[in-house]
C-alpha cells in the first residue's frame, strides 16, 4: 500500500502521523505558497473600519501563523476564535489564543458557530466565499484579510510516477486536485478534509472519502475493506 501526501513539504507531518505504520508514504507537493509582507497585512488590518472592535477571529490555515501577532489590538474583550484544522488550532494556541471552535474541513462549516461580530478573517487569496457570504447575510460584518496565495506546481516526471503508483492520495484543497486529477489512478482512493474538496474531487473521481482528523480511522477502514 502506497500513500501520497500532497501538501507542501513541511506541512505533511500530521497526515504522516495518521497513516503511521499502516502503509508506505511518499510526499508529492502539488502547491506552493507566496506570502504578503507583515507590513502589508498589518496596514490592512489597522485600516479596516472595525479595527479595535472585532469580536470574533477566524483563521483558515496554519499558513497565517506569522500574522497572528498582528491581530491582538484589532480585537476587543475576550474574542471568540475559530480555526480550520488542528494545525491552525495549534498555531493559535502557541500565539496565546484559546480556540472556541475548530472545523476539521471547510471554513464554511464554522458559520453556524459564529454569533458575534464584527469578524476578522485571515485567509488565502481567491479562497472560497461561502463563509464571508453567510456572515454578511447575518450582518456580522466580516473583514477578509488575504494573507497568502497558493499556486499549482508543475509536476516532474518523478512526481507523476509517484502519484500514479499511489493507492491512497491525500488532497487538501480543490487547487491540489486540479494538479493531481490527470495522474491519480481511477482505482485509487482520495482522502479529503471536507465537503468543499469532496465535491470538487467527486465530480471527476468515484473513490473519494472525507478522511481527515476524526474521520480518518473510518475512512481508512473503508479503504482497507476494498483493497484487501
Amino acid at each position: 500500500m502506497l500513500v501520497a501526501l500532497t501538501r507542501e513539504f513541511g506541512h505533511n507531518e500530521e497526515l504522516r502521523a495518521w497513516v503511521g505504520s499502516r502503509a508506505e508514504v511518499v510526499e508529492v507537493a502539488l502547491t506552493t505558497t507566496t506570502y504578503r509582507t507583515r507590513a502589508e497585512v498589518e496596514h490592512e488590518i489597522r485600516e479596516s473600519r472595525n479595527f479595535g472592535r472585532f469580536a470574533s477571529l477566524v483563521v483558515t490555515s496554519a499558513r497565517a501563523h506569522e500574522f497572528l501577532g498582528l491581530v491582538g489590538t484589532a480585537l476587543v474583550g475576550a474574542p471568540e476564535v475559530f480555526s480550520v484544522g488542528a494545525a491552525t488550532s495549534r498555531a493559535l494556541t502557541r500565539s496565546g489564543f484559546d480556540v472556541t471552535v475548530e472545523s476539521p474541513g471547510a471554513a464554511s462549516e464554522l458559520a453556524a458557530f459564529i454569533t458575534h461580530g464584527p469578524v476578522l478573517v485571515l485567509a488565502a487569496r481567491r479562497g472560497r466565499s461561502e463563509l464571508i457570504d453567510e456572515l454578511n447575510a447575518r450582518s456580522l460584518e466580516p473583514t477578509l484579510v488575504e494573507c497568502y496565495e497558493t499556486h499549482a506546481v508543475e509536476l516532474s516526471d518523478e512526481a507523476c510516477g509517484q502519484l500514479a503508483r499511489a493507492d491512497v492520495v491525500f488532497i487538501g484543497a480543490p487547487s491540489a486536485w486540479r494538479v493531481a486529477r490527470a495522474v491519480v489512478r481511477e482505482d485509487a482512493w482520495v482522502l479529503v478534509p471536507g465537503t468543499t474538496t469532496f465535491e470538487e474531487v467527486r465530480a471527476a473521481h468515484d473513490r473519494v472519502l472525507i478522511g481527515w482528523g476524526e474521520e480518518f480511522a473510518l475512512a481508512w477502514a473503508r479503504v482497507m475493506a476494498t483493497t484487501s
